[in-house]
């Protein structure tokens, strides 16, 4: 069996309209958002031996804020090609690179987030699909199981979605 954690990244700030979209930073809801994700992948025993995380700042200020809080040995990789790219790339991306890893983490962009999850789950809870389907937010987490042996493996709606975590919920738990 394999796993995947599909995290779109944390709120990002528009008040400098003159950076570029590869260049905004989370705002101080999106940082919170990442401690709070953080948080829960710890609680919840979340740890990705392979992260996949697009270049975009945001993104890479999202892993920044899990790592905090993962006690664990894992290979991250920056890539280029999960900015601005389709869920056929990503999961081109995943049977390539997902390896030997059981358990792998895409921190990417929507629509290519929620469009990867939508290709991939097959079964799991009707109401967290329906969900995931009308709104993938930012700092969300879907956790997607495969009854297979390896990436190379899987195929389209072969995955069982197992959660799909959003930091607005995750917040109403907490306090």
């Amino acid at each position: 069996m394999v796993r995947l954690l599909l995290l779109r990244h944390a709120k990002s700030d528009w008040s400098n309209i003159s950076l570029a979209d590869h260049d905004r930073p989370l705002n101080d809801r999106g940082w919170q958002a990442g401690e709070m994700i953080g948080r829960h992948i710890a609680k919840n025993a979340l740890f990705p031996q392979l992260v996949l995380c697009s270049t975009a700042l945001r993104t890479r200020q999202t892993l920044s804020c899990l790592l905090q809080h993962m006690n664990c040995e894992m290979r991250i990789q920056i890539m280029r090609d999960l900015y601005e790219t389709s869920e056929a790339d990503y999961v081109d991306l995943l049977t390539a690179m997902g390896g030997s890893a059981t358990t792998v983490m895409i921190i990417g962009h929507n629509n290519a987030i929620q469009d990867t999850a939508l290709e991939l789950i097959g079964s799991g809870d009707i109401d967290l699909r329906q969900q995931l389907e009308a709104k993938y937010p930012t700092g969300a987490l879907a956790v997607i199981d495969f009854d297979a042996p390896r990436w190379s493996s899987i195929m389209p709606r072969t995955g069982e979605l197992q959660a799909f975590f959003r930091p607005r919920y995750l917040e109403v738990v907490s306090s």
